[in-house]
């Protein structure tokens, strides 16, 4: 049995299930937004789907490190733990970008004002699912 393979399966499960929980706060919030602007006769502001979408990312990230892991010649032990904290690092970041993304969507719907602002600090966010894909491709050799 190839250890190995928990990997493989890991890395793009998990930051699946963060990108899902991501989009799905972030969504939530969105709904909860538009349906205040509604209300109030305020144009709804379609730019809350990129506060929606952004987690989803994650998954893309995932499966390209799930892609190396299948052909790295590191140790089965390697790729496994790879797979598990890699998936772990994409999916939690996945996660809290969806709850940052909820936020701004509220701030943006309320005020119409910041989606620079807000798209920095999801940005940011974005950034440590990368850093991880990046580091580990490069760790698998």
């Amino acid at each position: 049995m190839d250890i190995g393979l928990i990997g493989f399966a890991a890395v793009l499960g998990l930051a699946a299930i963060g990108s899902a929980i991501g989009m799905g706060t972030a969504g939530m919030t969105a709904v909860g937004a538009w349906k205040k602007c509604f209300a109030q006769n305020k144009p709804a502001p379609f730019m809350l789907i990129t506060f929606v979408g952004a987690p989803l990312t994650q998954t893309i990230y995932g499966f390209i490190l799930m892609n190396r892991l299948i052909d790295s010649p590191s140790s089965p032990v390697a790729k496994m733990a790879a797979g598990i904290f890699g998936g772990l690092a994409m999916g939690f970041s996945a996660l809290y970008q969806g709850k940052a993304g909820a936020s701004a969507s509220d701030a943006l719907a309320e005020t119409g004002k910041g989606f620079g602002n807000y798209i920095m600090v999801v940005g940011l966010i974005e950034t440590v699912a990368l850093f991880v894909m990046v580091f580990l491709l490069g760790a698998m050799g």
